[in-house]
This record gives structure tokens, C-alpha cells and sequence, in this order.
């Protein structure tokens, strides 16, 4: 199997305004071509015990190319000890968007 071109890379923060502001250095750093964030409910296993709290998950569109950098990105600008940072690939997409995408992240 090809590595694909396009992921969707996800992450989540406690705060929406942090979400929302995390989103958009990210875009504006040119790491993405664009993010959505939305409110999500959270339930995970966090230093012994079981959670469950509101978070906003962000997801991004970008290319294959630029995850490590996306994630050192996000890795760095996080208030989370270990921030989600999740990578799902792009196996078809409409062509007009894909070619927006790559031209988005050119840079």
C-alpha cells in the first residue's frame, strides 16, 4: 500500500477559545489547509482514574508530508502533557478539494 498524499490529523483541547486559537496558528502557519472544531464529550483513563469531561476536538486537512511538523507544532503550543495526535489517511476526496488542499500547504 502508497503512503496517501492527504490525512486528517485530530487533536483535542479542554478550552474552546484555546481550540479555536490553536487552529488557526496552525492554518496560519501554513501546516493546514484548513480546521474544524467541535464541541465533543471526552471519556478516557488519565493517571489512574476514569474521565469524562467536555473537550473541543480539531481536525485538520493536510498533507502526509507535513505531520511531524504539524505535530511538533501542536506538541509545542499544547497545554496538554500528551496531546492527542491522531492521523487518519485520505483515501479518495473530490479533486477540486484535494488540489485546494495541496495548494493551501505548498508553502
Amino acid at each position: 500500500m502508497t503512503t496517501p498524499e492527504f490525512i486528517v490529523v485530530s487533536t483535542t483541547h479542554d478550552a474552546e477559545d484555546k481550540a479555536h486559537a490553536l487552529a488557526a496558528a496552525v492554518v496560519g502557519a501554513g501546516l493546514a489547509a484548513c480546521a474544524q472544531v467541535c464541541a465533543v464529550g471526552s471519556v478516557y483513563r488519565w493517571e489512574g482514574r476514569l474521565r469524562t469531561d467536555p473537550e473541543w476536538r480539531i481536525d485538520f486537512k493536510t498533507r502526509a508530508a507535513l505531520f511531524e511538523r504539524l505535530a511538533a507544532f501542536v506538541t509545542a503550543e499544547h497545554t496538554y502533557d500528551t496531546p492527542e495526535l491522531i492521523a487518519v489517511p485520505v483515501l479518495a476526496g473530490s479533486p477540486a478539494y484535494l488540489d485546494w488542499v495541496r495548494a493551501e500547504t505548498a508553502g
